[in-house]
């Protein structure tokens, strides 16, 4: 069927308006009913779902505990829970004497990586005894006797162009100590405009300290000196020539030697050295070694046992992220502690004594979404590791003040969450604390999102993503299809817990297919998996993505593969714009904001990481900016004028390049905002206006 073309409704958008659905007419896209469901989404779903959450307030340090609980309607429940007995009892208020609702901060919870790494050695001015005083004068490193005033030089190297810290590092009996000596760079500053400033008409010029791919860094490097006799200790640096970053710099108890951590610039070396305090002999004890990147900002941890000589450090080095165990003063491996095709996301909580970790996992269960998160607590002596965590999601735990019970708090995009009291000697289950109720959710409309796997690029690879759906949904409609992406190799990036609302769920009601997924060059999935990005951002995994939306598409007719948009910010805004220059006969239409379109214009940290150093001609190569003229496809840029994070020349050189090119586009500045603009609430109703003009081809809130 076709039709004539009108100024507010494509062809293709008509012909379906014309299509009869249940005998009906279908309803046009993008009115004002769309937006008001789309605008009043997050309101509508408020407080629609009940018994989700449970905070335990602990009766003098437990185990038992209390806690209040949303009942739904309106309606407060106060619960008392005794582990041991295994009792749950319904109040009408909260016990006498227990701590107040409001009441702190819970005993148990604690972040990830806590409890494992230290930061190292106290740096101070004085010695250990109080006896000497470190001080700079004219470059050099001097002590003062705080007892006579007399005063003895240590250094000798000290200039303008590297100077010492009178911050030391002192061996335990005092008898040495570590200075660091930092060369001294012109750090690159980055010019901000901002054009209308609140309290004057004109504009303000602001500068930003912000270092850029291959720009000198000003890292340190330890200098060792014999405190007794003023008498530097000359140290080897070949084994830390190019520092990235020298750091948990730590003496042994014994003051023969110390150890720090170095970190290769480019990230393909990170080595745990040991420096004999008498000789100043480096040895090395851990040299991580890739072809491609060291995940140090991620994947490191590194615990001391000083009672037994050893240490705990984690790696990749057999290509999953685990933990092993290792002699302290040779470095050799005594046992891997972890091991298997999953990852230790990350370690909880370390008991030297009873020589366990409880760890968080993923991809442990092989029946499940390999990214859910789940818990176990692993033997530094062997066996095999101990599940705190079975249900089928991402799971959450907070332990009693003594450990011995938890709370274990677990959902999935399309389950509420179940919260199970647990023991932590076996796992067991003492009781099932709540359910979420979602009933009141469920009768607004709201669409459940779809949790979807479908082989990626190399058709054995599992991607795993989610699909949201307007609360008008009908099968015998066809949607145009739009994916929230961002493929930052830091992490993954669909969501894996409950929530009853999500931006892109607001989106889908303007009558669109919504999705999110983790294309390869992500985070989580192994070393192969990772590998994908390095010195190669600008593939964000889009054959997987593409692959991924035409497996889903061909289960789901309802999704129009002739129609697809792609928004993202940050790097999201960077793929966003690459969808439309390297895959522009897939996705036609996308919204970038605060996009880094050319590594080299972005933060050293990020981009050396992921696209190597020293800079090579890859970096241009794979720029939005150098690439601008292949373009294809409709494009919304938006960008805050005093971004902080992504410098917003990067995405005025995109503009400049593609005017060259000769290319249509539109162009959001946002005065005064910085990074994320795009996601402020005039930023988000443009985005929403732009994908209803491109993809459903009408004027937006046209009834």
């Amino acid at each position: 069927m076709t039709m004539s073309p009108s100024p507010r409704r494509s062809a293709w958008a008509q012909g379906f308006a014309a299509v009869a659905l249940l005998g009906c007419a279908l309803p046009a896209q993008g009115t004002r009913a769309d937006y008001a469901r789309c605008e009043g989404l997050r309101a509508s779903v408020e407080g629609k779902v009940s018994r989700s959450r449970v905070e335990p307030r602990w009766i003098d340090g437990g185990p038992r505990f209390w806690y209040r609980v949303d009942a739904g309607g309106g309606r407060f429940e106060f619960v008392l829970v005794d582990p041991v007995a295994g009792t749950r009892e319904s109040l009408e208020k909260a016990p006498d004497g227990a701590e107040p609702e409001n009441g702190g901060e819970q005993s148990g919870r604690r972040r990830a990586n806590e409890g494992g790494r230290r930061a190292g050695a106290r740096r101070t001015t004085d010695s250990p005894d109080g006896r000497w005083s470190a001080f700079v004068r004219d470059h050099q490193l001097w002590l003062r006797d705080r007892t006579s005033a007399d005063e003895r030089r240590l250094s000798v190297d000290g200039s303008a162009e590297a100077a010492y810290s009178a911050e030391l590092a002192w061996s335990p009996d005092g008898k040495r100590c570590v200075a660091m000596r930092t060369p001294q760079v012109v750090e690159r500053r980055v010019p901000l405009i901002e054009s209308s400033p609140k309290d004057q008409v004109q504009p303000k010029l602001h500068e930003l300290e912000y270092a850029k791919p291959g720009d000198p860094l000003p890292v340190g490097k330890p200098a060792l000196f014999d405190v007794e006799t003023g008498r530097p200790i000359p140290i080897d640096e070949a084994l830390f020539a190019t520092p990235w970053s020298i750091t948990e710099l730590r003496w042994e108890k014994d003051s023969t030697r110390f150890t720090f951590l170095y970190n290769e610039r480019g990230h393909h070396v990170l080595r745990l050295l040991a420096v004999d305090a008498t000789s100043g002999a480096v040895s090395t004890l851990v040299d991580e070694v890739a072809a491609t990147f060291v995940d140090y900002a991620h994947k490191t941890w590194l615990h001391w046992l000083d009672d037994t000589n050893e240490f705990v450090w984690m790696s990749e080095r057999d290509g999953w992220n685990h933990l092993y165990l290792c002699d302290a003063r040779t470095g050799a491996v005594k046992r891997q502690i972890t091991k298997g095709n999953w990852m230790v996301r990350a370690v909880d909580h370390a008991d030297d004594a009873a020589r366990s970790l409880v760890i968080r996992t993923m991809g442990a269960h092989a029946n499940q979404d390999p990214y859910h998160v789940h818990f176990a607590r692993v033997s530094l002596d062997g066996g095999e590791p101990l599940f705190l965590t079975d249900g089928d999601g991402t799971h959450e735990l907070v332990f009693s003040p003594d450990r011995a019970y938890y709370l274990d708090n677990w959902s999935r995009v399309d389950l509420p969450p179940v919260v199970e009291l647990r023991r932590s000697s076996d796992a067991g289950l003492v009781m099932t604390l709540e359910r979420a109720d979602w009933s009141a959710l469920l009768a607004t409309g709201w669409q459940v999102p779809e949790r979807i796997v479908a082989k990626g690029r190399d058709g054995t690879t599992d991607i795993w993503g989610v699909l949201w759906k307007p609360s008008t949904f009908h099968p015998s409609r066809r949607y145009p299809v739009i994916e929230s992406i961002y493929a930052g190799p830091h992490g993954a990036h669909a969501p894996k817990s409950f929530a009853p609302w999500r931006e892109p769920q607001s989106l889908a009601e303007l009558g669109f297919i919504v999705v999110k997924l983790d294309g390869m060059g992500t985070n989580w999935r192994g070393k192969v998996f990772h590998d994908v990005a390095w010195k190669n951002l600008a593939d964000s995994g889009f054959p997987d993505r593409i692959a991924w939306i035409r497996a889903a598409a061909a289960e789901r007719p309802w999704m129009d593969l002739a129609h697809v948009g792609v928004y993202g910010g940050s790097a999201g805004g960077q793929s966003a714009v690459r969808a439309l220059i390297a895959h522009g006969d897939f996705y036609s239409a996308a919204a970038a904001d605060c996009g880094c379109h050319d590594n080299r214009m972005d933060k050293v940290w990020w981009n050396e990481l992921w696209m190597g150093w020293p800079v090579g001609p890859h970096y241009a190569e794979q720029s939005n900016v150098t690439n601008a003229a292949k373009l294809q496809g409709k494009l919304l840029l938006t960008v805050g004028e005093l971004d902080r994070n992504v410098d917003p020349a990067s995405t005025f050189q995109l503009v400049n390049a593609l005017i060259a090119a000769d290319k249509d586009f539109e162009f959001i500045v946002f005065p005064g905002a910085g990074h994320g603009a795009g996601e402020s609430a005039y930023g988000q109703r443009r985005r929403r206006d732009f994908f209803v003009r491109s993809l459903w081809g009408v004027e937006p809130r046209s009834d």
